[in-house]
């Protein structure tokens, strides 16, 4: 087995002295891992940035066990930001998230190019609003999709019923839009999002939710 692809970097590991383990959200193969010889080299540290687009060479001789990579950087994302502390959680949260939730092999174009957008997008003054519709996005792609219009059985028409829990519906995400000096209402829809992973998700999979998902949300209290 043998193919090319491009990608971002979701983690690493480390497998050797010289070794490490890789994952990585590819355009056309899906979630892969696999080890990258020499990877622990000051040459090629440099590429392994977490949220890095990179171009992988994957080889195996067998396609159901774990094959090696040769890696080159395509695009460094991560260092573009080392001095922003929410936009570094941004990137490790997200990256985070589609480790936890993705399954491996499984190709999904649509959640590669959203999440390269968000990517694409941080460079924006209203960045965290892109990275929370993103992940509206992202829980509707992997199938629970929401439906925000106003429902008949509940009196408030901003509050629906997830898994016979109640929850509030943001202002962002029924007026599609934010005051990004406003913290309350970033963290109102922080916490949204994170009740929607958290009852379609992580509880039912017995997971446990993403850490730099938790800091994200605290630097908007």
């Amino acid at each position: 087995m043998h193919w090319f692809d491009e990608g971002y970097l979701l983690s690493k590991n480390n497998y050797s002295e010289n070794s490490i383990i890789i994952e990585a959200f590819t355009s056309k193969h899906g979630k892969y891992t696999g080890i990258v010889y020499g990877g622990t080299s000051s040459k090629q540290k440099r590429n392994f940035q977490v949220g890095n687009k990179i171009l992988l060479n994957w080889k195996s001789k067998n396609e159901n066990r774990h094959g090696y990579f040769t890696v080159e950087l395509v695009k460094p994302v991560s260092p573009l930001f080392f001095d922003d502390k929410k936009k570094i959680a941004c990137i490790l949260s997200a990256t985070s998230i589609l480790k936890l939730l993705l399954p491996d092999r499984q190709i999904n174009e649509k959640i590669y190019n959203s999440f390269e957008k968000l990517i694409n997008n941080l460079t924006l003054d209203n960045w965290i609003n892109f990275y929370i519709h993103w992940e509206l996005s992202l829980i509707k792609e992997l199938g629970f999709e929401i439906n925000f219009l106003p429902n008949k059985k509940i009196q408030n028409e901003d509050i629906i019923k997830i898994n016979d829990k109640k929850f509030k519906i943001p202002k962002l995400i029924l007026n599609n839009k934010l005051d990004t000096k406003i913290n309350n209402e970033i963290k109102e829809a922080l916490i949204f999002n994170k009740n929607l992973l958290l009852e379609n998700f992580i509880i039912p999979n017995k997971l446990n939710f993403p850490l730099f998902r938790n800091m994200l949300e605290k630097y908007y209290s």
